[in-house]
């Protein structure tokens, strides 16, 4: 029980002796020492105490080979704790601050990865989303001979598949909720945006179905034009999905919807 008071008495003798040492050379003038024990800090991920030298050492020598790797090891500092926004931030000042480093490639890569970190789950807003596919882009035209190319496109694919995910769920949403105008008009705004897309059977039942149950709920004059733009949806949804799932349905929608406009038609004649 001794010996286990004893090393932990000095534990605490030897941290307070460290805090202690770190205080009088983050409060010194010595910028060697400032440059050598934050080195020392960040190789032992130690990253929050190296960031409050590694910003006194560029404040002081900016355009240094000094200046420099304690501005680009901020950058790392901060995305090793995850924190992206200013991880990006450092990273993105690197590049216009040190446009002809060695490191000036990697640094954008980096500054748009953290972009891609703050980009949030599909059903929320996605402008970091759309901002993330930009500043991928943005690297891919500087660098476009990089051998991260592959990554980026790998990852903008990914990122577009999320704004795909998020459209989509706008659509269903509207549907869901008997908001048939809106649904309509988000999905025909979705086929021709992702005329590939994996959700594109579902989107076009639903906008059959939607022009379908909004027809059934129009007024009189409007029913003619909209019986006849829910038959040429219909007709356009099953030429591209000759084998759907909703035949039955879509089936029963054209179906009704053409003995309604035969009895329109009738009733105009009389």
């Amino acid at each position: 029980m001794k010996k286990i008071i004893f090393l932990h008495l000095t534990f605490c003798l030897l941290f307070l002796t460290s805090c202690s040492g770190y205080n009088k050379i983050v409060k010194g003038d010595n910028y060697e020492d400032k440059f050598r024990v934050a080195g020392e800090l960040f190789e032992k991920n130690q990253y929050m105490r190296s960031v409050t030298l590694y910003e006194q050492i560029y404040q002081r020598v900016p355009r240094t080979p000094e200046g420099e790797l304690a501005y680009y090891r901020l950058g790392k500092a901060y995305y090793a704790e995850k924190d992206y926004h200013m991880a990006g931030y450092y990273f993105g000042s690197f590049y216009e601050r040190f446009t002809t480093s060695p490191k000036a490639e990697e640094t954008l890569f980096l500054s748009a990865l953290c972009s891609v970190e703050n980009s949030p789950e599909a059903s929320l807003d996605q402008n970091d989303t759309e901002l993330a596919i930009n500043d991928l882009q943005q690297f891919v035209n500087k660098f476009p001979n990089s051998d991260l190319i592959d990554s980026c496109n790998n990852v903008m694919d990914r990122l577009r598949f999320k704004l795909e995910t998020k459209d989509y769920q706008v659509v269903m949403l509207y549907s869901k909720t008997q908001n048939f105008k809106s649904a309509i008009t988000t999905s025909l705004t979705f086929l021709a945006d992702y005329p590939s897309s994996k959700y594109a059977e579902e989107i076009g039942f639903t906008l059959v179905n939607s022009s379908y149950l909004l027809t059934k709920n129009s007024v009189e004059e409007k029913k003619k034009q909209r019986i006849e733009e829910t038959l040429e949806r219909y007709r356009n949804f099953v030429t591209q999905f000759p084998n759907t799932q909703y035949k039955k349905d879509v089936n029963f929608i054209s179906d009704t919807m053409e003995e309604e406009l035969q009895e329109f038609n009738s009733k105009k004649k009389i």
